[in-house]
């Protein structure tokens, strides 16, 4: 019973965060639409097959399809193949300019932004800002680093290090930085008992201090909504900034980026989700920020694509042909098929290395 439950709970969380994230995403492209007097076909959450449907007074259908991953917005007229065959009309998605077509493209992915603003303002002006406490205490993990595939979790007091016991969380961290690629041994304090767990730290994106991917617990200090607002937008820009410099940084190392995909990310809003409502409402922020910045990218079939293609047809005068762009769509899908794959693959490396970490530590 406990096991089912626990499913549940987790497809529950998963369906929650990754469906809010998605059809805001959408809603976005809609609503842009609207405003443009782009009238809209369809409106679908998922693929394949519809479960469930209906039809508004402009002839929107909305819909609820079978595979519930992605979701997608289909204005009239957006078929490329036929813009040239027939004059586009008015209302049509290809009757528009090309920098009101931007308008639409930006719009979803604006919207993801909006989502995690929002959320991070509420979340910070309702709990306060955090201020890390001086107790070597583990308020967070990053998924996928030294700690997280060691067993170390949340809440894990870190009594001392490689014997030597801390004064504080400063001692920890410093000593960490010491000890990049070196094995070292952590006394942990979990629910009264004592554990020793073996932990490599690895090199940061610098290349000069270790990190294990651990933050300290924080204690909340009461802010106004304009700090909130400001800390909000802040940590927005952090998170796209620090996607762009630890994935370049990786691959310009030749090292493998640690790139999460299906499996990690519902593993992590299921984590998230039994950890506490402020780290679940924090997680679907942090996943809204990635899946906005990830369409900005300038990869056909993604939001950025198409508005690459809207750009190079306001600067020549001309659009790109439809060789051109079916080309490059086929491009887009094999490489973005590839990433999935590999980021999969990422994912399965990790949950084998967790429990294999686990295993030992619990010997």
């Amino acid at each position: 019973m406990n096991a089912a439950l626990s499913v549940l709970h987790a497809v529950g969380a998963n369906a929650f965060a990754l469906g809010l994230v998605i059809v805001l995403h959408e809603f976005g492209h809609f609503f842009a639409c609207r405003r443009l007097g782009v009238r809209v076909e369809k409106f679908a959450f998922g693929f394949g097959p519809e479960l469930l449907g209906v039809t508004d007074r402009s002839g929107t259908r909305f819909s609820l399809c079978a595979i519930p991953f992605g979701g997608f917005v289909k204005p009239a007229g957006e078929d490329p193949s036929a813009r040239d065959a027939v004059q586009p009309k008015s209302d049509e998605y290809f009757g528009q300019a090309w920098n009101r077509r931007l308008l639409i493209v930006y719009a979803g992915p604006a919207m993801n932004y909006l989502l995690a603003f929002v959320l991070y303002t509420g979340l910070i002006w309702g709990k306060g800002m955090p201020e890390a406490v001086k107790e070597p205490v583990i308020g967070n993990l990053m998924t996928g680093f030294p700690a997280d595939k060691a067993g170390i979790e949340v809440g894990d007091r870190i009594a001392a290090f490689d014997g030597r016991a801390l004064s504080g969380w400063e001692d920890l961290a410093s000593s960490i930085h010491r000890s990049a690629e070196k094995e070292v041994s952590l006394s942990v304090v979990r629910g009264g008992k004592n554990l020793e767990i073996k932990v490599v730290p690895r090199k940061d994106d610098s290349g000069e201090r270790g990190v294990i991917g651990i933050l300290p617990k924080a204690e909340y200090k009461a802010v106004g909504p304009l700090t909130a607002g400001g800390e909000a937008l802040r940590l927005c820009w952090a998170q796209s900034k620090q996607t762009v410099t630890a994935i370049a940084g990786k691959l310009w190392k030749r090292e493998r980026p640690d790139l999460a995909g299906p499996v990690g990310i519902i593993q992590m809003v299921s984590r998230a989700s039994r950890a506490s409502w402020e780290e679940f409402v924090f997680l679907i922020g942090l996943i809204s920020v990635a899946i906005g910045f990830f369409n900005l990218l300038p990869l056909p079939l993604l939001d950025g694509g198409h508005a690459m293609f809207y750009w190079w047809e306001g600067l020549r005068g001309r659009r790109a042909s439809n060789a051109v762009m079916e080309k490059a769509n086929t491009i887009g899908i094999a490489f973005i098929m590839s990433l999935v794959v590999f980021a999969t693959y990422n994912d399965v490396l990790r949950i084998r290395a967790e429990r294999a970490m686990k295993t030992a530590a619990a010997k």
